[in-house]
């Protein structure tokens, strides 16, 4: 799965080294909208092609029409692997939205789809109180920005639930539900980890009313696997935060 926005340079980097972005990397920097002295993450092969990426934070200064220049100013590790993680996530009300794009991108989800529910606000009912939806991607930008990834998620498009459904493709498909009889998300997450350690993983988040029957089995016959969250019940951004967190948690490799 591409990344949108990382910026990869083929080669060292050191502190205090200039270095110029053109072609596709030039493309991925624009990506960021940055502005001159602004702060950009960069990964960098090393000097052959290593197993992680080197992280690096460089200052641009200088962009036109052709390219850009930034100068080096710090290292920070290696990038480590993560799993690919899909949000789906049933469109709250108010500000709810702006939160969930913002906590879920510092937890490192991949893309968000948000869709509509049977017991969920639509977008109409939601413009009409308050027009959001146009700022989402500038809200995953800023989220993006403030904690150092070196990629920005995909906000797509709002859609109806069973479009939403078609965009799950990966390898492990969880519904998150309420219920004394649902099996816990972490073990539904230990069931898995055996099978691998890094996954392109869906989790699909539904309104404060819950999911109506018929999604709970049009889910069901998409491959996604209920789990649960605890005895609490709990506001549909607080699910997703969690989630995305436990997830990101399970299957991250950490290890140096």
């Amino acid at each position: 799965m591409a990344e949108r926005g990382k910026i990869v340079f083929k080669g060292s980097l050191t502190i205090g080294q200039s270095l110029v972005l053109t072609g596709e990397e030039y493309k991925s920097l624009l990506l960021w909208k940055p502005r001159v002295a602004e702060a950009i993450t960069v990964c960098a092969t090393g000097a052959e092609p290593e197993p992680e990426l080197k992280l690096f934070r460089a200052r641009v200064t200088g962009i036109d029409v052709s390219g850009a220049r930034l100068l080096v100013f710090e290292e920070f590790g290696v990038l480590k692997k993560l799993p690919a993680i899909t949000l789906l996530q049933a469109l709250p009300e108010k500000e709810r939205m702006e939160l969930i794009i913002e906590k879920t991108t510092e937890l490192g989800v991949s893309t968000i789809v948000p869709f509509k529910s049977k017991r969920s606000i639509s977008l109409a009912e939601r413009e009409a109180k308050q027009k959001k939806a146009h700022k989402w991607g500038e809200v995953a930008l800023k989220a993006a920005k403030q904690s150092r990834r070196p990629s920005i998620p995909e906000v797509l498009s709002y859609r109806g639930f069973e479009e939403a459904l078609s965009e799950a493709l990966g390898e492990l498909k969880i519904i998150l539900r309420q219920g004394h009889c649902i099996k816990p998300l972490k073990e539904v997450l230990k069931d898995h980890e055996a099978f691998s350690k890094i996954y392109e993983v869906d989790l699909l988040v539904g309104p404060e009313g819950g999911f109506d029957e018929d999604e709970v089995e049009a889910a069901g016959r998409a491959g996604f696997i209920p789990a649960g969250l605890g005895p609490r019940v709990l506001r549909t951004e607080t699910a997703a935060i969690i989630g995305v967190a436990l997830v990101q948690y399970e299957f991250s490799d950490f290890s140096d």
